[in-house]
């Protein structure tokens, strides 16, 4: 009876049930035919009044099962920043298909982290795109810029679909893909997210799930999940690494205990600025190319992972949003985002891939980065400052937990 509970209450469920047994004597009246008969049998009378209100009685289950299931999904769609991509039919219609599955897990986890942003910042509201490419499949990007406490927030969903331009055939080929067509047919979905605070001591964190299909000139279609959440802080406060790594852990362990030691060392070679040498940040996790195991088992994985950034992340904007920090902080924090931006746009895969897409949104693609950076000629920070202590931990990488 859950689903039936979720739209009415006790007493309106006891007079709807009702409702086909109050038909009874209307249904006897429509058989008085039968007493006409000589000697008419009684159970026929029984079994035709039966008959009759036990249809009334599903007909009346039915619709409120409908109704519950419409109820239920007005909810779900209530909870997402837009429609979806895909028409919401084809989504339902669909419950097992992996791109409907993916699709419909990254709204959520859009909506989620959308609304709890908001709240965090003073109820400050995201701006709100719906896009469509022309090539095929569209986006949704949720933008927050001048707030109190983010300066520039970006949540960006995408479901694109068409033929992969040779460039893209030919990265993929590096990372191990066996293609052997050049205008391929493919699918790709994710959820990416840059948060950039404006206090120095809240860190600036990144995360992006995807999935991803192509089709070989032969119809074989290959598939694979990538995806990562890292943390980059501007000073260290070695008790919210810690606690941003543990909750990813805990998140990596519940499917596979190698995946966190092993995601954790490919984030920390990932996210390297080797022109710096030094790391964009303090690492997390980071996978790609996944898809040695059941399909569902990865998709659960992935689900885990997303469903872990809020709350790796949210407690720790909570504790340092309210600090006061100097103009020199500030600074530093400007400089240390224009490391960020450097990474983004000299190495980044999911930049270049989007810029060598056609007809890819430029300004989704670019959401990454922040408001505000500098550059300083040959900056160097003081001996024995903070700013010194980060920058020793990005040029050696640690294990936090």
């Amino acid at each position: 009876m859950k689903l039936l509970t979720t739209k009415y209450s006790q007493q309106q469920l006891s007079v709807i049930m009702m409702r086909p047994l109050q038909k009874i004597p209307y249904c006897i009246r429509q058989f008085s035919t039968l007493r006409s008969v000589p000697k008419p049998s009684a159970w026929k009378t029984y079994a035709a009044v039966g008959a009759v209100s036990g249809s009334l009685f599903i007909y009346y289950q039915q619709r409120l099962k409908v109704n519950a299931a419409s109820s239920n999904s007005s909810r779900i769609k209530s909870a997402w920043m837009s429609d979806p991509i895909t028409s919401y039919e084809i989504l339902e219609e669909n419950p097992d298909e992996m791109r409907c599955k993916f699709e419909k897990m990254i709204m959520r986890v859009q909506g989620e982290l959308c609304r709890l942003l908001e709240k965090e910042d003073n109820d400050k509201k995201f701006l709100v795109e719906r896009w469509a490419r022309k090539e095929g499949g569209g986006g949704i990007t949720c933008i927050m810029q001048d707030g109190t406490v983010f300066e520039k927030a970006g949540v960006n969903i995408s479901v694109v679909h068409g033929n992969l331009p040779p460039a893209a055939v030919a990265q993929m080929r590096s990372r191990g893909k066996d293609l052997t067509g050049k205008d391929l047919p493919f699918f790709a979905t994710g959820i990416s997210c840059v948060v950039h605070p404006k206090n120095p001591h809240v860190p600036t964190i990144h995360f992006n799930y995807r999935y991803f299909e192509v089709t070989d000139e032969d119809g074989s279609v290959q598939w694979w999940f990538g995806g990562g959440t890292d943390l980059t802080p501007y000073y260290l406060d070695k008790e919210d690494v810690s606690h941003f790594h543990k909750t990813l852990k805990t998140a990596c362990d519940k499917h596979n205990k190698s995946y966190y030691p092993r995601f954790k060392k490919w984030c920390d070679d990932y996210f390297f600025v080797k022109h710096r040498g030094e790391s964009r940040g303090v690492g997390g996790i980071f996978y790609d190319d996944l898809d040695n195991d059941d399909q569902d088992k990865i998709f659960k994985f992935a689900t885990e992972c997303a469903d872990a950034v809020i709350p790796s992340y949210i407690p720790i904007v909570q504790k340092n949003k309210n600090k006061g920090y100097s103009y020199a902080e500030r600074m530093w924090q400007l400089l240390r985002r224009g490391r960020y931006v450097e990474f983004n746009l000299v190495y980044d895969r999911g930049t270049k891939f989007g810029l060598m897409t056609p007809g890819a949104r430029i300004e989704s693609i670019l959401m990454s980065l922040p408001l505000t950076a500098r550059w300083e000629y040959c900056h160097e920070p003081e001996s024995g400052s903070r700013e010194e202590e980060l920058l020793k931990v990005l040029k050696e990488p640690r294990e936090w937990v």
